[in-house]
Order: C-alpha cells, then sequence, then structure tokens
C-alpha cells in the first residue's frame, strides 16, 4: 500500500538546498497541501528516518510506498548518486505503467540554473521557483514571500490533481540503491 503521497527528493550536501527544503518548500508543501485536500496528506522528508534506524533501507522503503516524486533540481541534483537512483526508480515505475509519454509520477521543480541539466531532465516541463530560493528563515517575513506562498498554491493544485490519478500500489515497484561511497583516502602517511 502507498504511505506517501509524496516523497522529495533533493540534493542533501550543501547547505542552500537542503535550507530551502526544510525552510520553505516541505512546510509550505504540508500545509498547502493539508488545506486542499480532504485527506491527511503524508509527505516523505529523509529527516523522518528515525534515530537509529537504518538511512538507506528506510529511504528506499520510503520511495517504494511514495505515490509521486518531487526533485528539487538543480546541477548538483544530477551529479548525485542518490537523487539519480530515486529519479529512476520513479522512472522505471513510469515505464512499467505505461506512462512514459507524459511522465506525470515525477514533478520537478527547479531549484536553480537548468541550463546545465541533463538531456533526460530537460525533456520534462518543470516547475520553476528560482525566483523564489532563498533559503534563510527569514525571508518567510518579506513581501516577495507572498509571491512564493501563491506559486506553491499552484504547485498543490497540480499535485493533487496527479495524486489523484497514480495508478494503484504494486509490490514490484523497482527501487534502485545508491552505490556504497568509496572510503576516502588516509592522509596519514604510509611506512
Amino acid at each position: 500500500m502507498y504511505e506517501y503521497h509524496v516523497f522529495i527528493s533533493y540534493q542533501r550536501s550543501g547547505s542552500t538546498v537542503p535550507a530551502w527544503v526544510r525552510n520553505h518548500f516541505y512546510p509550505r508543501l504540508r500545509e498547502l497541501m493539508d488545506d486542499f485536500v480532504d485527506y491527511e496528506v503524508k509527505i516523505f522528508l529523509d529527516d523522518q528516518v528515525p534515530v537509529g534506524g537504518e538511512w538507506p533501507d528506510f529511504v528506499r522503503e520510503a520511495l517504494r510506498h511514495a505515490r509521486i516524486l518531487i526533485p528539487v533540481c538543480s546541477p548538483k541534483y544530477f551529479s548525485d548518486e542518490w537523487c539519480m537512483a530515486e529519479w529512476r526508480s520513479m522512472e522505471k515505475r513510469e515505464e512499467l505503467v505505461g506512462m512514459t509519454r507524459n511522465g506525470r509520477l515525477i514533478y520537478p521543480v527547479i531549484f536553480s540554473d537548468s541550463k546545465n541539466f541533463p538531456e533526460f531532465a530537460s525533456r520534462r516541463t518543470m516547475r520553476n521557483l528560482k525566483s523564489w530560493n532563498l533559503p534563510y528563515a527569514h525571508y518567510q517575513n518579506t513581501a516577495e514571500y507572498f509571491d512564493f506562498h501563491r506559486e506553491m498554491e499552484r504547485v498543490v493544485e497540480e499535485l493533487a490533481e496527479i495524486i489523484s490519478q497514480v495508478p494503484e500500489w504494486r509490490s514490484e515497484w523497482p527501487v534502485e540503491t545508491a552505490a556504497p561511497a568509496l572510503p576516502k583516502p588516509s592522509t596519514l602517511p604510509r611506512f
């Protein structure tokens, strides 16, 4: 069965994208979805992995049980192995259910750039949120933030429509795994 309506996929290294997702994108998405639909919305964000939980396993299972993927796209997103495993997993699900022509299980949002995205990503229509990509918490106190809020309302309307059309859950949904990171070479001299 599905457990999550949305799985947010983003590049976790660095500070800008994770701060923006946690300070602005996730909270607005959660509150606006909750106001827009008549069911309890569940959104997966990787900070929900319980302390002591096995992060890779928990994330894979959350993705398997999520209806749609929202990748927060930046140039580094497409070089991150975990992000690409999440994207490819949902892309394979689209292929399994015959949704390759309109690809509606991946709802990409642009955080930054977009000129340097790989060709497979550039073929998809993306929601451009570059105008509101300031990660700072006090950004919420600006007049410009109201425009972000209005744009997120449009995002939520589209997401609610997509969620209503998601195919029934299947136990065989594919979930790719990122290759384990190689240990960093020692900086200690060898004798």
